[in-house]
């Protein structure tokens, strides 16, 4: 049987993160679970994978059990399959973000930009007033990417407020749809252009990933593959493992 990867992310108010950290670690490991967690006051953000069960029983935890006691009532949370295990080893760290911008004011706990569902999405970036951006990394953009998407050309997503305050302005770009992997740096991006002055802003909701599961491949506007941080190194329509030659070393 497949083992089941489970994505997931929140947005929310956690000040005890540094507490959940090890009774969060003795659940994953007693399921059996292998991958990567970040807590930060900001929220969580983790890839795992295991057993369907087991990963069954940890997003039942997450969303309903006693451990976060309902802060994470709004989990983005996306499911794929892999062949062999995809993580060498259970991580569970504490982090400043759950994924680093740099920028205080950019608060995804307080305000984010729209969400547009994947269904919605390609209307919205077919509009000759919206301007789309791929907030991942450059190794990234180019594995894959919408199409007429700018490549802001960044290494890391904190490099992202640097692309805004170069290539970016409120009184000129009035309509801005983002998106990334899984929706989580695209949601922080929308937090930190909305805090900047931009009006009017979007981000597809469950990013790629959600994007590539729900949407017909004879109606996907996406090109290429999706590189995801483990060992699949990349995903295609219906979320299928794509082995590349490319991005694992990154």
């Amino acid at each position: 049987m497949p083992l089941k990867v489970a994505a997931f992310y929140q947005f929310a108010a956690l000040p005890d993160f540094r507490e959940l950290r090890e009774p969060l670690r003795a659940i994953c490991a007693g399921l059996g679970l292998k991958g990567s967690v970040l807590l930060a006051h900001e929220g969580i953000n983790g890839t795992i994978a295991g057993e369907p069960a087991a990963i069954g029983a940890l997003v039942e935890e997450l969303q309903r059990g006693a451990l976060f006691g309902g802060r994470l009532d709004n989990l983005e949370l996306k499911f794929s399959q892999a062949a062999t295990m995809p993580f060498a080893r259970l991580k569970i760290r504490l982090k400043k973000e759950i994924v680093t911008l740099g920028d205080a004011i950019a608060d995804p706990t307080r305000r984010v930009g729209s969400y547009v569902e994947p269904a919605d999405w390609n209307a919205l970036i077919s509009a000759p007033d919206t301007l789309v951006i791929d907030t991942r990394n450059a190794f990234e953009v180019a594995m894959g990417t919408f199409e007429g998407a700018v490549d802001p050309g960044i290494r890391s997503f904190g490099q992202f407020k640097d692309f805004a305050a170069r290539q970016l302005d409120p009184a000129k770009h009035r309509k801005i749809a983002m998106f990334c992997t899984g929706g989580i740096r695209c949601e922080k991006a929308s937090a930190y252009l909305l805090a900047h002055g931009f009006n009017e802003v979007y981000h597809l909701k469950g990013g790629i990933l959600r994007y590539l599961e729900g949407v017909p491949k004879e109606q996907s506007r996406w090109r290429g593959e999706c590189f995801v941080f483990d060992e699949r190194v990349a995903l295609g329509h219906g979320l299928q493992e794509r082995p590349t030659n490319g991005g694992s070393d990154e």
